[in-house]
């Protein structure tokens, strides 16, 4: 099984990156299941989405021993990370989220400015997500890249294609960098 988390703030469209995991997992012949939580003040307030991918039937939707986490607000970063492997892969949007220098020795992070590619390099804020979910699948490769590709084109309006088409190269082409560094 392989357990991911985004988190960040209500509003910032985590919820979207983990449904369409979850989606194209179920289209890969496996299982997905995404469970979110989200504190009392809906926007602006910690949130964070589990998903957990499985060949098996998932019995429990939570992540408990993550692989991946992926973080766009401190504040939910510092909140939500207690779940992590040691060495688990964690993605943090470099201009919002400062790991502690435990986590460097205990983790593998990769600092990605993913707010700032969405709203000046995509030209739309609002595709953060799809940065974010390709940053995911290219570090990961937790799913056949093309089929979460098609899943996430059927799940954004058809008018907005294009901006999700360049959000999506664009994660890719930022985690592969990040891997070379």
């Amino acid at each position: 099984m392989t357990e991911l988390r985004f988190t960040g703030v209500g509003g910032q469209g985590v919820l979207l990156a983990g449904e369409i995991l979850a989606e194209a997992k179920i289209i890969d012949k496996g299982y997905g299941v995404k469970a979110a939580t989200y504190t009392s003040q809906v926007r602006g307030g910690p949130t964070k989405v589990d998903i957990l991918l499985d060949d098996k039937e998932i019995l429990y939707p939570y992540a408990q021993n993550i692989d991946f986490m992926l973080s766009t607000a401190q504040i939910s970063y510092d909140q939500f990370k207690i779940d992590l492997k040691d060495n688990a892969i964690v993605v943090v949007e470099s201009n919002l989220v400062t790991p502690s220098n435990d986590d460097y020795n205990k983790y593998k992070i990769y600092s990605i400015p993913i707010i700032t590619i969405a709203k000046e390099e995509v030209g739309n804020v609002v595709t953060q997500s799809v940065v974010a979910l390709a940053i995911t699948i290219t570090l990961t490769q937790c799913i056949n890249r093309d089929i979460v590709y098609e899943t996430m084109l059927s799940k954004v309006p058809k008018k907005v294609a294009n901006v999700n088409k360049l959000a999506f190269e664009l994660g890719e082409k930022y985690a592969k960098e990040a891997i070379k560094n």
